[in-house]
């Protein structure tokens, strides 16, 4: 997630509570964050209408006309810096240390909450537009990386790589648009900054103050070009909606709010919301001002997908039990965080709101990523998040690991979903993510509760992004192992699948799928071992310095009883080149 939320898969300096969201290292252990920031400095060029101590507050009235309760606002002290009447959340500004308190008591205010604990920028008033930076050469070529092999997206482009018509909105700290990696496939026209709460429609506005959004916007929909990366659907649309605030990166409620507004309102079939809503890791209900939060961004969440947008949400990366909340200690995080004792009715949001899905991270493999936050009943599906090599704000490319990074990986399978299904609701998109999905089961750690359909660290499972666009096997003839195995140097490593329920002898034509990752297959023998010892050799030291065998070969082996446990064996006779059976299937 970004700022507090970025913390769960953010890489920049931000206050500590982004560790919940922030991009964590390469050993899966939390990027060391900045102190918390004090609140910074107006510049001397402030706003004439920026003063010191001005807050920013949520005020909820009833949806509709809110002129009475704006009208209020002023008299009291404050004044409307945005707001959203089909909602019914206006967004307010005040320098009065009674405005909140006040506000509660008027007619048609149904809750009132400050959004911060610092004061709002002077920026917001007159806002700075982020870089544009200059673009270096991207490298030629698009190997296949390992996260999307995981997910089978290197196996659903040739299906459907996405649908032009399918828009995806990436609610972040940015994207750069200009990269030659995402530029084909930007979405300008739809694109805004809503930092501060309220829609910057100024070209640029929309620029990443950071790295995270271009990151994340790669993994999404960077272009099938020969360039660099794919996206999980290079196919689709994607535009830039900037919530994080420049210098702190953080993301604000009333951000948020006018994110998921835009979305709504630009038909946004899909968002990214890699962050949580700062400056609370947890907001809870018992709290004045956390319940305005939490009421303001459900409502918003709720106006998107009634418009016909899904959100997808980054679990989070402090490796916390979400279904067995007792403590937040890093928050607030835009000022002097303190630990505080929580239940669960205190949310992380916006992943734990109603209708969003919750995405943990899976480590290398089918495994949890050591940072993944979990829970029994909130975790909704998993996809990669550690060591993801994505886009990079000026043409370069950057290694980043977090459910930040799961989170986009989600969201692709989700515009694939959409591609292949034009007019399917957000609500069958969750259902069909959730059928989709690869069943993992827990490993042998006790905090994993549940399942193999469903448990607290994979929820319905991984991600498929094969099933997404519609190439799902025969139901109760497909057999697959995604798990890995080293193959070193001058040994041998067998891969098990256990075939039952089908009846008689194997096909004429059974299909054996084959993902191995290893330089130089010249030095490789791949061998299908049937029940009774058969040998079948699929691959016999041919390729010599090729990188890789992702194929799928037809076996006669009609002969072959098909129940039994069946082997995918992997000799290598040489040195220096190793690697690993990264996934085989079989076809009956």
């Amino acid at each position: 997630m970004l700022a507090a939320a970025l913390g769960a898969a953010l890489a920049f300096t931000a206050p500590t509570a982004l560790a919940g969201t922030a991009p964590v290292s390469p050993s899966g252990t939390a990027v060391p964050s900045a102190p918390a920031k004090a609140p910074a400095a107006a510049p001397t060029s402030q706003s004439a209408t920026w003063a010191a101590g001005t807050r920013a507050y949520l005020v909820i009235t009833a949806p509709g006309d809110s002129s009475a309760v704006r009208s209020a606002v002023a008299a009291n002290g404050g004044s409307v810096f945005s707001y959203y009447d089909a909602i019914g959340v206006i967004v307010a500004h005040s320098t009065s240390g009674t405005f909140a308190s006040t506000m509660r008591g008027v007619t048609g205010v149904q809750k009132v909450g400050a959004t911060r604990t610092s004061d709002v920028p002077a920026d917001a008033y007159n806002p700075a537009l982020p870089a544009n930076p200059a673009q270096s050469t991207t490298p030629t070529g698009e190997p296949v990386r390992a996260d999307m092999s995981q997910i089978k997206a290197d196996q659903a482009w040739a299906v459907n790589p996405g649908s032009a018509s399918v828009k995806v909105g990436i609610l972040d700290t940015g994207v750069d648009d200009q990269h030659q990696d995402l530029a084909p496939n930007f979405n300008a026209a739809d694109s805004v900054s809503c930092a501060y709460g309220k829609p910057d429609t100024r070209v640029g506005a929309w620029r990443d103050v950071d790295t995270h959004g271009t990151h994340v916007a790669g993994t999404v929909a960077a272009a099938k070009n020969g360039k660099g990366v794919v996206g999980v659907a290079p196919g689709v649309k994607i535009s830039s909606v900037r919530i994080a605030e420049p210098s702190s990166t953080l993301f604000f409620a009333e951000n948020t709010v006018c994110g998921f507004m835009w979305a709504g309102d630009h038909g946004f079939k899909v968002t990214n919301n890699s962050y949580y809503t700062d400056p609370w890791q947890f907001n809870c209900p018992d709290n004045l001002d956390q319940a305005a939060i939490i009421e303001g961004v459900k409502r918003a969440q709720e106006y998107a997908e009634g418009k016909g947008s899904l959100q997808v949400a980054a679990a989070g990366n402090e490796d916390y039990d979400l279904a067995h909340k007792t403590t937040d200690s890093a928050s607030p995080n835009d000022s002097t965080p303190v630990t505080r004792t929580i239940t669960n009715a205190c949310m992380d949001i916006p992943t734990e709101l109603p209708g969003v899905v919750t995405v943990a991270a899976n480590g290398t493999g089918v495994t949890k990523a050591s940072f993944s936050n979990y829970g029994q009943g909130v975790i909704d599906v998993a996809a990669p998040g550690s060591n993801v090599y994505s886009t990079a704000p000026g043409g370069g490319y950057s290694t980043k690991s977090g459910t930040s990074m799961a989170t986009p990986h989600v969201v692709g399978v989700a515009a694939l979903i959409a591609s292949a299904n034009p007019g399917i609701t957000p609500a069958q998109i969750r259902d069909k993510l959730a059928v989709q999905a690869n069943d993992v089961a827990c490993p042998s750690d006790s905090r994993c509760t549940g399942t193999t359909a469903n448990n607290g660290f994979f929820g319905e499972g991984q991600v498929d992004a094969l099933k997404a666009v519609g190439a799902t096997p025969p139901a109760g003839k497909y057999f697959e192992n995604l798990g890995d195995f080293a193959i070193n140097d001058n040994a041998t490593v067998e891969s098990p699948i256990t075939v039952s329920g089908v009846t008689g002898n194997a096909p004429a034509t059974l299909k054996v799928g084959v993902d191995i990752k290893h330089t130089y297959i010249g030095d490789l023998k791949v061998d299908l071992v049937a029940p009774d010892g058969t040998v079948y050799t699929l691959h016999n030291h041919t390729g010599s310095g090729t990188d890789n065998i992702a194929q799928t070969y037809t076996v006669n082996a009609s002969s072959e009883v098909a129940n039994g446990v069946w082997k995918l064996r992997v000799n290598d006779n040489a040195s220096q080149d190793t690697g690993k059976i990264d996934a085989w299937n079989l076809t009956f």
